[in-house]
């Protein structure tokens, strides 16, 4: 059974999603794939955001839909 789209994120204020996050590799889903989706690696881990992080769930959808990245990971 698949879960929905809406019950792996939290959504935001509107309860509306945004379907843009899934659909490209930006530099930060790109980062936290190389660094295995280590928060303790993150360049944005010292940030003072008031939000859960959900770029680990955002990597496994880009994977599902647009496939791994070509990057070479060191």
């Amino acid at each position: 059974m698949k879960t929905k789209l809406s019950e792996k994120f939290i959504q935001n204020s509107n309860n509306e999603l945004s379907a843009s996050i899934t659909q490209s590799w930006t530099e930060q889903a790109l980062e936290c794939y190389a660094i295995g989706c280590d928060c303790q690696k993150c360049s944005l881990r010292n940030g003072q955001y008031s939000f859960k992080c959900q770029m680990p769930k955002v990597i496994d959808m880009l994977i599902n839909i647009v496939g791994k990245p070509k990057i070479n990971i060191a």
